[in-house]
């Protein structure tokens, strides 16, 4: 691309050298320059190296110095083009994208949450006032028409509710608390469309009551609310266990936009995670009889490596991120271990802890969905369970690395300074660090 567009430059000289008015070298580059940088930037652009992009501009520049005249840089093109499709793709509820967009500020929960985090490390009550200023901004633009903790509504209620539960607000606290239960109606509904994974299913909603109850108190939502959530992702997963023909091997399975995802995020070992969490009181028995088989399906596709696939159906070895891979998988098998009392599920969660070790840092970024930082929490939840200091030692080693912020190359997030992409999650990964013994991975572990 460098070379074609130089090629273009040396026409641009040329016409300077005509006598053309600077406003025509500024249409003439517009059409011929600009087209070809900006031809599908918002596919590639993301991805460059610093030192590719770096060439790049310096075409930009030389332009701007033969024109005489303002020229929008790369940068500015690549996140206006990004803006623009993604209004487009948002406006469009056919679009096959559609439900990846969100009016709700997700990075504004994020923060919110990580001044919660900073509150209780430090006890200071600043941030837990900045925590509050957060999530009301957020409050203003619910609109119900996704309610998980981290894309929909039901996040900021349950970041609020806890937030003025702390400021001995009681009355504003239970002002959430209503407005979160009222959820639940399209959550358990048996004509509900709504999938079941974490980040925009019936699990993330299960995890905002769960999140509330740990941090308000036990029966803050009654048993009977969760457990009608509980049966509703259960229900779900029986039915598309039938439909698939896989009953008696899996007998709960999920898909996501018509894929059976297998990661944190999107799939199986989120839902499970959720399922087994104490708190949410499922039946010994139907831990036993349902979610237990599943988990084991889900062992069983694990690569030689140790790694896991993105899905039941993809069978390429490249991912080791928590959304997609052994980071998140290791998570569920933890939980395993601990509802089943059995070494094997600390085996495999000892594995993944080695494959994390061995290719964990990530160029991706340093986040906690697909970064370093979601990676070394790993490591901390491994140290909690098997107190070997090795597990310590790595986390730190990792640290070091989300220090040295910007300084590996990596790609720049599209929201840099969220929970889950940017600075955010990496700061409330290095702040668990001070207390590895309490850590737990943000809007996932409880």
């Amino acid at each position: 691309m460098v070379k074609k567009v130089q090629q273009s430059l040396f026409n641009l000289r040329r016409l300077k050298k005509f006598g053309l008015s600077p406003k025509a070298l500024t249409n003439f580059y517009r059409c011929t320059i600009e087209s070809i940088l900006s031809g599908c930037i918002t596919t590639w652009y993301g991805n460059c190296s610093a030192l590719n992009r770096k060439a790049l501009q310096m075409v930009v520049r030389s332009a701007q110095r033969i024109t005489r005249g303002k020229l929008l840089a790369l940068q500015d093109t690549y996140t206006t083009r990004c803006h623009r499709k993604a209004i487009k793709i948002i406006k469009d509820n056919n679009h096959q994208s559609h439900c990846l967009f969100t009016p709700l500020s997700s990075r504004r929960r994020g923060i919110a949450l990580l001044y919660l985090q900073l509150h209780r490390v430090t006890c200071e009550a600043s941030h837990l006032q900045r925590a509050l200023d957060y999530v009301k901004r957020t409050l203003r633009i619910l609109n119900g028409r996704k309610v998980t903790f981290l894309c929909g509504d039901a996040g900021p209620l349950a970041v609020a509710a806890v937030v003025h539960h702390r400021l001995k607000n009681q009355t504003e606290s239970q002002e959430c608390l209503t407005k979160l239960l009222q959820l639940q109606r399209g959550v358990v509904s048996t004509d509900s469309e709504m999938p079941d994974e974490l980040l925009y299913g019936r699990a993330g909603y299960l995890y905002a009551l769960l999140y509330v109850n740990k941090e308000i108190g036990p029966d803050t939502v009654d048993e009977t609310t969760i457990a009608r959530v509980v049966t509703a992702i259960l229900e779900s997963g029986k039915n598309m266990a039938k439909e698939e023909k896989k009953a008696e091997k899996c007998p709960l399975l999920y898909e996501w936009h018509k894929k059976q995802y297998v990661g944190a995020a999107h799939g199986l070992a989120g839902i499970y995670c959720m399922l087994m969490q104490p708190s949410a009181k499922v039946n010994q028995e139907v831990l036993s009889e349902l979610v237990r088989p599943s988990v084991d399906y889900v062992r069983h596709k694990k690569f030689r490596s140790g790694n896991y696939p993105s899905s039941l159906s993809n069978e390429t070895d490249r991912l080791v991120h928590w959304c997609h891979g052994a980071p998140g998988v290791v998570h569920m098998l933890i939980m395993a271990h601990k509802v089943f009392k059995d070494e094997k599920y600390l085996k495999d969660a000892v594995e993944c802890g080695e494959v994390i070790w061995q290719r964990g840092l990530l160029r991706k970024g340093y986040g906690i969905c697909h970064g370093t930082a979601g990676n070394a929490y790993s490591f901390l939840t491994l140290y909690q369970l098997t107190q070997e200091k090795k597990y310590l030692y790595r986390a730190c080693k990792f640290a070091e690395w989300c220090l040295d912020y910007g300084t590996h190359g990596c790609r720049i997030p599209d929201r840099p300074y969220s929970l889950f992409e940017g600075m955010a999650g990496a700061i409330h990964y290095l702040s668990d660090l001070t207390q590895p013994e309490s850590s737990c991975f943000p809007a996932f572990e409880l």
